[in-house]
């Protein structure tokens, strides 16, 4: 028959009372007054070495499941919360992994972040981002900024304007170029987005509706670069080159509206007086290099009394959420970039575990999503 340690005649509030009183005073006794409890103070209550609570923090295999037990007990019990700069010192780690954006304004990135936030978690590392916009000197001052915090790796998400920081850091760190195709460095992985493919699925798309006169407003870097050149090797496919008009944009939203200004004013022509220049003279169809200079070239179109999609037809490119608005309802390409995120992340974690490995590329393919800018083009 087993002896209970309870004394019969005491109420049970009392006996629980009793009990809290006892942890809160141990939780006191641990860390001293108004001091936070210490390692020393859960070894004490666990009845173990402090090397052996650290083994505990550090999920060590060599623990017993009993001695583990006791020291995860006297943690809740104490309150007590590891010191992670502490933990980092040691380990030489500090489970963080550095994101740098070339502009957080774009929403592309939003999708990206959270492929990549997704797998990080799960592997119990954190994100630190910082935006490249915001730092003229981007090189030199990313480099020196996250080899301070002494990040485990860094992803570097979209273009950059200078990666001279970018070599420095990949030379120490394991380092994942996500949604760019540059620069190549020799244990740099890369994941991004078909983009040559996908720009030739949004002029295919336009071409195959009857349009000849398509526009496309490029985008800026290596990433724009391809873009333009799918737009332009499906244009001379069909021998519609002498119709393809190419005008430079910065992937904005004002760079857009000018663009589509420029694309959609025609110059004028010597006509008699009071005639109006032919509509001929202007495209039928606008591919844009993303969404956000999509509604920039809507907004142009639209000023200048335009319907889109029964005067001008319109593609955007990366299906973000301004794609899907209800009022704008824009094709666009869909490049994957929760997907990217997700391989970028999985790239960085495999690099971590193998930092001397070759540099992989990976292209995640694009598809076009149909909603209601495109339409055939009306006869001249």
């Amino acid at each position: 028959m087993e002896r209970s340690n309870e004394r019969l005649d005491e109420p049970a509030d009392a006996r629980a009372d009793a009990q809290a009183g006892g942890r809160a005073a141990g939780r006191k006794g641990a860390g001293g007054a108004g001091r936070p409890p210490t390692i020393r103070g859960v070894a004490e209550r666990a009845g173990v070495s402090k090397s052996l609570v650290s083994l505990v923090l550090q999920d060590s295999p060599r623990v017993s499941d009993t001695k583990r037990q006791a020291v995860l007990d006297a943690i809740e019990e104490l309150g007590y919360r590891p010191n992670a700069a502490a933990r980092s010192l040691v380990a030489r780690r500090t489970h963080t992994v550095g994101v740098l954006l070339n502009d957080m304004r774009n929403p592309w990135f939003v999708e990206v972040l959270d492929g990549l936030n997704s797998l990080l978690q799960a592997h119990g590392l954190r994100m630190l981002m910082a935006d490249g916009r915001l730092d003229r000197r981007t090189g030199q001052g990313f480099a020196r900024t996250f080899q301070e915090l002494r990040v485990d790796g860094l992803v570097v998400v979209g273009t950059l304007p200078d990666t001279d920081g970018l070599a420095e850091v990949a030379a120490r760190l394991p380092t994942v170029i996500a949604g760019n195709h540059e620069p190549r460095l020799p244990h740099a992985d890369l994941v991004a987005n078909d983009d040559e493919r996908g720009a030739r699925l949004a002029t295919e798309h336009l071409i195959g509706l009857g349009h000849r006169r398509i526009a496309h407003i490029a985008g800026q870097g290596l990433v724009g670069e391809l873009r333009r050149r799918g737009f332009e090797a499906a244009m001379r496919a069909h021998g519609l080159t002498g119709s393809a008009v190419v005008t430079s944009g910065d992937g904005t939203e004002e760079g857009g509206y000018r663009a589509a200004v420029r694309l959609l004013t025609p110059p004028p022509v010597p006509a008699r007086p009071g005639a109006r220049p032919p509509a001929a003279q202007r495209p039928t169809a606008l591919f844009a290099f993303n969404d956000i200079s999509g509604v920039g070239a809507l907004s142009a179109a639209q000023e200048l009394g335009l319907r889109i999609p029964a005067d001008l037809s319109l593609v955007g490119y990366d299906n973000t959420y301004l794609a899907r608005i209800r009022h704008l309802w824009l094709n666009s390409v869909n490049n994957a970039s929760h997907e990217v995120g997700r391989r970028a992340a999985r790239c960085l974690l495999d690099r971590m575990e193998r930092p001397d490995a070759p540099a992989g590329q990976q292209l995640v393919a694009p598809e076009l999503e149909i909603r209601g800018s495109t339409a055939a083009p009306r006869p001249d």
